[in-house]
């Protein structure tokens, strides 16, 4: 596809967020800290330092900074730093739907899928994590041993889109 655009793109500081115990009483001090609720699975919250994006039942991507998240989380859970962990690929123009159908195992054509969503799948054995920008793009964390692998996969895909 012409218009279709894969673009690794440079390391931003990236965290996991994971509660394992009392996770009404650390949203509650989520809420009072910073003004908005955890975002729900599937989904995410973009605040003035940080995105947080939710992929498992009790595990947030956090993109940014993230000041103020210690005391909130105290000890009922952790926050791991994993910047060099992850590439940032972003997918754009009006064929990223279809490109992650190739080899995929996840319906990234679903009108459900939208702008703000998040989505866990494997793509050409591979896990990725999915982040819906867009009508027009998705940004998709691979594992950086992954990464040029990934990128490829998906260049040579691209060619074969119609």
């Amino acid at each position: 596809m012409n218009d279709l655009a894969i673009t690794a793109l440079s390391a931003a500081p990236l965290h996991v967020l994971e509660i394992w115990s009392d996770p009404p009483g650390v949203a509650k001090r989520f809420a009072a800290t910073f003004g908005a609720e955890l975002p729900m699975l599937g989904s995410s919250l973009q605040l003035p330092s940080m995105q947080l994006v939710r992929y498992e039942p009790a595990v947030w991507l956090i993109e940014g900074e993230i000041g103020g998240l210690e005391p909130v989380i105290g000890l009922d859970g952790s926050l791991t730093p994993i910047g060099g962990g992850l590439v940032r690929v972003r997918l754009s123009g009006a064929g990223w739907r279809s490109l992650l159908m190739e080899g995929g195992v996840f319906d990234a054509e679903s009108k459900d899928f939208a702008t703000g969503c998040s989505a866990a799948t494997v793509i050409d054995h591979v896990n990725i994590r999915l982040l819906v920008e867009s009508d027009q793009a998705c940004l998709a964390y691979v594992p950086l041993s992954y990464a040029h692998d990934m990128i490829h996969f998906w260049t040579v895909a691209a060619e074969s889109l119609i």
